[in-house]
């Protein structure tokens, strides 16, 4: 008796450590959405079709595209842009209470107003250049979020000509979206990635997240084929904005997208990229722009007096060698590759 009670115990303590040996399945899928890619890569533990959920996520993607695209002429955004009758959705009024908050943060340097500037410059949806020094003042004028506001389900402008322009944000708030409703499914680790802003959500086979941070260089186009460092990432959102990517070069000068509203030009200095890591994937989009416009000096100063964020920068010092830059608390969970 005592024997068979020795081999069942026996059993049993080797079908708990079969069990315990047993890795979690992740299931992934991506796409294309926002004139870039996404993925999503989720713990499946057998209750979740992925092909399911990718059309559920796919659905979402274009509701939000309808709500905040320029590049879509019946989206709710380009209407407002036009002055047309549109009632803002949740997407427009959240995106827009947000990107608020953000300009406030930052001292004006994130501002979703600049959309005039960004147009005048070549950088907007029909990419024609029209912009001139004796048109600056006027655009200038165009630009402040205190010009323009919500009310009773409007938006108030006090200009027509002001033009709204949210994609410093939008990538980063799509990711917020999609992370939430993977949120409802019961889905305790996952990462969603959109045009390389992410958020993690737990752990993945019992370690953090690893992000890697392109090696900011003029045409390293491929997020991932040319690495400047890994950031490991649990339950974190992570954004980067850079020069390298959307720029074009004129008479020899380079002038790239981000576009600083307090003088109407694109943004000049030693910055080259700067990462951001906040709660929400939203926040850490703008911030990352923002950095961009301030530059190296301010943005460490920013960082450092915001304990809520962290902080990766790559800037190029006085003989054009990369130089990085990191918050404290994040320097034991970033690897910098070999280049």
């Amino acid at each position: 008796m005592n024997n068979r009670i020795s081999v069942i115990w026996l059993l049993l303590l080797f079908l708990l450590a079969a069990c315990k040996e047993k890795k979690p399945v992740f299931s992934n899928f991506s796409g294309f959405t926002q004139g870039t890619t996404y993925s999503v890569v989720f713990e499946n533990p057998g209750k979740v079709n992925p092909q399911e959920l990718q059309k559920e996520v796919e659905r979402i993607f274009h509701d939000f595209d309808m709500s905040l695209s320029l590049y879509q002429d019946s989206s709710i955004l380009s209407k407002i842009n036009r002055n047309e009758d549109a009632v803002p959705d949740s997407f427009f009024i959240e995106a827009f209470n947000k990107s608020q908050l953000i300009s406030e943060l930052t001292g004006g340097t994130f501002d979703i107003t600049v959309g005039a500037l960004v147009k005048a410059w070549g950088f907007g949806p029909d990419e024609q250049k029209n912009f001139s020094e004796s048109i600056r003042d006027s655009l200038l004028n165009l630009v402040g979020m205190n010009k323009v506001h919500l009310s009773d389900g409007k938006v108030i402008k006090s200009s027509p000509g002001i033009i709204l322009d949210f994609n410093a944000i939008a990538q980063g708030y799509s990711v917020d979206v999609i992370s939430r409703y993977i949120d409802t499914k019961g889905i305790s680790n996952y990462l969603v990635e959109v045009g390389g802003e992410v958020r993690v959500r737990g752990d993945k086979d019992g370690t953090m997240w690893r992000i890697g941070i392109d090696r900011p260089e003029d045409n390293n186009m491929i997020p991932g084929n040319n690495l400047e460092a890994i950031i490991r990432l649990r339950d974190r959102s992570l954004a980067t904005s850079g020069n390298y990517r959307k720029f074009y070069v004129e008479n020899g000068i380079k002038y790239s997208h981000t576009i600083d509203p307090r003088t109407g030009y694109p943004a000049r200095n030693q910055l080259l990229s700067a990462t951001i890591i906040a709660d929400d994937c939203a926040t850490a989009d703008g911030i990352a722009t923002a950095c961009m416009v301030m530059g190296k000096d301010k943005s460490v100063e920013f960082i450092t007096g915001h304990s809520e964020f962290e902080g990766y920068l790559i800037y190029s010092d006085e003989s054009g060698n990369f130089k990085t830059w990191a918050s404290e608390s994040l320097k034991e969970y970033i690897s910098e590759t070999e280049n």
